[in-house]
């Protein structure tokens, strides 16, 4: 959710009186967009921040964590993060448990972003699934 964040820019929002926004003052009424994909890139807020170490979320919570929004914050934060947060691991640990798993070339999985609004990877990935016996249970 950091490395790849479900949009890069978050949903404008129009400033509702005259302020100061990273040193630069902001007019009323002026449409502020904010660049969630930089801010979860920037080496002044994380440590390392092009790498993958979720031990950096471990025994915090959702608040102490200044720079990640995935979903915005405050007021104007999306009310539906829980929830997606936790459907994102519902749906994770599903896939895991109930599919085996194999790349179907032998290259690494090159996780470059392309170009769009969502971040889509440059060169997709490509896998083969084969459900395991645990699924015939759930669906019969």
């Amino acid at each position: 959710m950091r490395l790849h964040p479900p949009a890069t820019m978050l949903v404008p929002h129009l400033s509702s009186e005259d302020c100061v926004v990273g040193g630069f003052d902001v007019p009323r009424n002026t449409m502020l967009m904010v660049n969630a994909w930089a801010i979860h890139r920037d080496p002044d807020l994380w440590a390392n921040p092009t790498s993958f170490k979720p031990e950096r979320f471990e025994n915090t919570k959702q608040a102490d964590v200044r720079g990640f929004l995935p979903f915005g914050m405050g007021r104007r934060a999306c009310p539906g993060s829980g929830l997606g947060l936790r459907t994102m691991g519902l749906t994770l640990g599903s896939l895991i448990q109930c599919f085996d798993w194999k790349r179907i070339g032998k290259e690494e999985i090159n996780m470059v972003e392309g170009r769009g609004t969502l971040v889509p990877m440059a060169i997709p990935l490509e896998v083969q699934c084969k459900a395991r016996p645990i699924i015939n249970k759930i669906f019969t």
